[in-house]
Order: C-alpha cells, then sequence, then structure tokens
C-alpha cells in the first residue's frame, strides 16, 4: 500500500527536510486528503504537537471524515488515541511517548498496555524513527540510545503495524535505505511502513517486494513520483497471470456489483478518467466500463488486498452494472438501501415531475409529516404497523435530508463515530 504524508504545522501542509528546514507549504490540506484518499490511507502528522509547540487539531477533524487517515503528532496517552478515533481515525500513531517512561528511555510498556485495551493492537502504529540504527524521539532532536532492531522486536508486540522512518534520509529526495527496511523487515512479522528519502519507483518495487508499505512526502509534493505510478509500483506483478490481475467493483453500501481484470494502463486511466477500466480479454484493449452504454462507475478509491495481488474499487455506479440490466452481476435486482432510496428522492426533487408526491413536499409540509410519522411509530401495535410507519418515517426524513444538502454516509458516518467513541473505551453501541 502507498500511503501519502501531510505534514501540518501552524495550519498549513509542509514538508521538512529531516525535519527541520521547510521546504514548501500548502493551504489545501482538505483537497489533499480526499485525493490522496483515492490511492491509499493519508498518513497527518501534527509537527506542532509532536514539538510541543501547539496543536492543529481543529485543522485536522475534516481530514478524519474525508479520507482514511491514521494520525500522528503529539499522542501521548490513550485518551488523546480513542478521541481521534471517535472523531474517525482509522489508525493512531505512537512516536515518542513510546520510548519515553519519566527520565529514561526504554520502551513504555505501561503507555502500550493502555493504549491497546483502549483502541485495540490493530489499530496502533508505533512509530520507530531511527537515525544511525540508534531510536530518537522528540521531533529527531534526541537520540535515545535504543537500538532499531531490538527495540522494534519488543515494539510490535504492542501494535499491528510498525512505521521506520530513515531520518538521515527524510525530505533529502537521495534515495531510501534498502538496506535498513529488509533487515528491519526480516526481523519482524507486523505490518511494516517505510518511508524517508523514497524518490523512485524503482525503490517503490524494491520496497514492495519486502513486503513493506510506502509512505511517500517530498517525493509526491515535488511531483518526482505520481501517485498513480506509485500505486501501480507497489502491486504484486510478479503473481499476476499474464500482467493481469482481479477487480472487484464495490458499491458504498457494500453491494459487490462486478468483478473483471485490470493491468497497469486500466488501472493508469481508472485514476486518470476517475471511471473505473479494465482490461478486456474479449476485446484484448483497455475497456472502460459504461464506454457503450453510459452506465459508468466512479472511482472513489482503490485498495489492494494483503498480497498485493488482487484490488478493490470502491465505486459510485451510474446505472446498472451488468450488462443484462440488473443493477449487479451477481443478483437479479438492486438492492433496497437508503443510498438508493437517496438517489430516488434525490431524482424527484431535481426533475419535479407534476404527479411526484416528493416533489410536492414544501419544507414545512415534511417537517410536520415527519413528527407526525414518529408518533405512528411510537404507537404502532402490531409487528406490521411498526414496520409500514418505520418505512413513512424513514422515507421522510430521507426527505429532509434531501433538501438540507445533507448525505445518507455523513449520518452513517456519525453513528460510526459514535459507536468508535463508546467502543474503545469499552462500551456498548
Amino acid at each position: 500500500m502507498i500511503v501519502a504524508s501531510i505534514d501540518v504545522q501552524n495550519s498549513k501542509v509542509v514538508q521538512l527536510r529531516r525535519g527541520l528546514e521547510p521546504v514548501l507549504e500548502r493551504e489545501n490540506a482538505l483537497e489533499l486528503a480526499k485525493e490522496f484518499d483515492r490511492f491509499g490511507e493519508v498518513a497527518v502528522i501534527d509537527i506542532d504537537a509532536a514539538t510541543g509547540r501547539g496543536s492543529n487539531g481543529e485543522m485536522i477533524k475534516p481530514l478524519l471524515r474525508a479520507a482514511d487517515c491514521r494520525v500522528g503528532g503529539g499522542i501521548r496517552d490513550a485518551e488523546r488515541a480513542a478521541e481521534l478515533v471517535s472523531l474517525g481515525a482509522k489508525k493512531i500513531i505512537i512516536g515518542s511517548a513510546a520510548f519515553r517512561t519519566g527520565q529514561a528511555f526504554a520502551l513504555n510498556t505501561e503507555l502500550l498496555d493502555a493504549l491497546v485495551k483502549k483502541i485495540g493492537r490493530e489499530r496502533l502504529i508505533i512509530a520507530v524513527d531511527a537515525s544511525g540504527g540508534e531510536i530518537v524521539v522528540d521531533g529527531w532532536w534526541t537520540k535515545t540510545g535504543l537500538k532499531l532492531i531490538e527495540t522494534a522486536r519488543q515494539a510490535e508486540k504492542y501494535a499491528g503495524e510498525l512505521l521506520f522512518t530513515s531520518v538521515e534520509r527524510e525530505g533529502m529526495m537521495g534515495g531510501a535505505d534498502i538496506d535498513a527496511v529488509r533487515e528491519l523487515r526480516e526481523a519482524v512479522s507486523c505490518i511494516l511502513t517505510a518511508a524517508g528519502g523514497v524518490s523512485t519507483i524503482g525503490e517503490i518495487e524494491a520496497i514492495s517486494r519486502l513486503g513493506c508499505d510506502i509512505q511517500l512526502g517530498m517525493a509526491l509534493y515535488t511531483e518526482k513520483i505520481s501517485l498513480a505510478d506509485a500505486f501501480i509500483a507497489s502491486l504484486n506483478w510478479e503473481k499476476s497471470a499474464g500482467g493481469l490481475l482481479p477487480l472487484i467493483a464495490q458499491s458504498r453500501d457494500g453491494q459487490v456489483l462486478m468483478t473483471g481484470f485490470t493491468d497497469k494502463e486500466a488501472i493508469s486511466e481508472s485514476f486518470k478518467r476517475g471511471k473505473l477500466c479494465f482490461h478486456s480479454r474479449t476485446r484484448e484493449r483497455l475497456w472502460m466500463k459504461g464506454e457503450q452504454s453510459g452506465n459508468t462507475l466512479e472511482l472513489l478509491r482503490l485498495r489492494s488486498d494483503c498480497d498485493r495481488d488482487a484490488l478493490l474499487a470502491l465505486v459510485e455506479p451510474h446505472g446498472p452494472a451488468c450488462h443484462t440490466g440488473a443493477w449487479s452481476c451477481f443478483e437479479t435486482g438492486r438492492r433496497y438501501t437508503p443510498w438508493y432510496l437517496q438517489e430516488i428522492i434525490d431524482e424527484r426533487l431535481r426533475s419535479a415531475p407534476a404527479a411526484s408526491y416528493t416533489a410536492a413536499l414544501t419544507d414545512e409540509r415534511v417537517r410536520r409529516k415527519i413528527m407526525e410519522e414518529a408518533y405512528e411509530v411510537c404507537t404502532a401495535k402490531t409487528h406490521d404497523e411498526t414496520v409500514w410507519e418505520a418505512a413513512d418515517l424513514l422515507y421522510h426524513t430521507m426527505v429532509l435530508l434531501s433538501k438540507e444538502g445533507v448525505r445518507i454516509d455523513e449520518v452513517f458516518a456519525e453513528l460510526d463515530r459514535r459507536h468508535k467513541k463508546r467502543g474503545v473505551s469499552g462500551g456498548e453501541t
């Protein structure tokens, strides 16, 4: 997997050479997060929090809802980690705090135990930033005396993933330390992400062959490497069948729509067009889904599996996916979901046909209907009555959401946030 980095300092996106010297600044953090999310997870690092110079928490919050983010920088206790998870962070990166116990340097097992209990080992990433084979902390200013390999072996007991940054090479664009990555990969069995100095597609291919993920920063912002090229290079083409990998298309509600095969050209075109492309084995050429019918699949994000030899595309379908006219190639009809209901409501509000009940619902009327239907649900006496009244309530609520410009995804995201807020603390939804 390719992880794109968004480092934040003074409310701006920055890139620093060796963590010290500012090289560039940008102010479009949310736009970057949305774009980077198409290719993989996004690493959001609060540099000010990491160095004790403040916090960019309010700036970071919207990023957590816009993308699959792993968040780090100044996280020093389990409560802060749990709060970030509840706000939408997929994983938490712990750096300096993992290696300080009082005034001494050692693996902080008390903190790590608390984090595992609070958010789970699978959500925890420990940053093993190193210079000369030694762990460094405090924004890479302080040497700890802890040896990288030995400490990493101890740390992986608590984390689902380690993030290794070669500090000497970070932001230097001089090439990754492949030998150090290989040595660390052979020493630990958990997921390992390598960062620092990666500046060529060849290095991405080499690190991927070691079974590691790659985090990119400076090479992206200076346009030395494109995310599309990096994504393609990170895949396991050695396991492909004649240069083809299986590709599954899935809608946002989790429904599998279709499956096919892709190659390097099709992946590149999918990112370029924003619509899912395949390699057609019958046509023996690039094929964009819907190029004849118009029933395209808008690409939201693309992910590889754990072995990087199969792909899952999250898409927004514009029309049926199957050539038979069925919504999915794996069923005869479309599953009725809140997403589907909102699409129908949006279309009715947009086209406003004369006979449409939906289009005739004014803001005042739909609010009144919601209150009426809520009462009917509460006073329903039988199973069938409850189903009927609940359907009315859901429908009118969805109309109000569409009128207010609220997407059902946002509602489910808020429910997910509440679930995580309770779940990471051991509570229930």
